[in-house]
């Protein structure tokens, strides 16, 4: 199941300073805001977005489980190769002790969004997709 994209952009520059609420030299704010303006179109409703250590964490309403769409640049030279990733990223969610949930379908439905936001755009190339066992 795929859970896990990466591509090439120029499209998504830092902002100034934007690291300081990150880490030093990671960013990806201008590509969550991209994204939360793209995937109402989708059928994907969102929470507003934060800073995390790793990146940037855009919140998906969901009402069986939490669920989140994680973005930032890669270190890599030239600093235009992004990641984004769902979690959960496994097909089955523990709710409680006893208690699971498949949520194979809603993994689904924000991969494919995403990937039809991503395919669309022009300025992003070598759009490759991974689960989380691979690399």
């Amino acid at each position: 199941m795929r859970t896990h994209v990466q591509f090439v952009s120029d499209a998504f520059p830092s902002y100034p300073g934007e690291d300081d609420d990150i880490n030093p030299g990671i960013w990806g704010k201008k590509l969550v805001e991209f994204l939360v303006s793209q995937l109402p179109k989708h059928g994907i409703t969102t929470k507003e977005f934060y800073p995390e250590d790793w990146g940037w964490e855009i919140p998906i309403e969901n009402d069986a489980f939490p669920m989140f769409i994680g973005c930032s640049n890669q270190l890599e030279p030239g600093g235009n190769l992004f990641l984004c990733f769902i979690d959960p990223s496994k097909p089955k969610i523990r709710k409680g002790l006893f208690k699971t949930v498949d949520a194979t379908n809603d993994i689904e439905r924000v991969a494919n969004a995403l990937n039809t936001i991503l395919e669309r755009n022009l300025e992003i190339r070598e759009l490759r997709w991974w689960d989380e066992n691979e690399k």
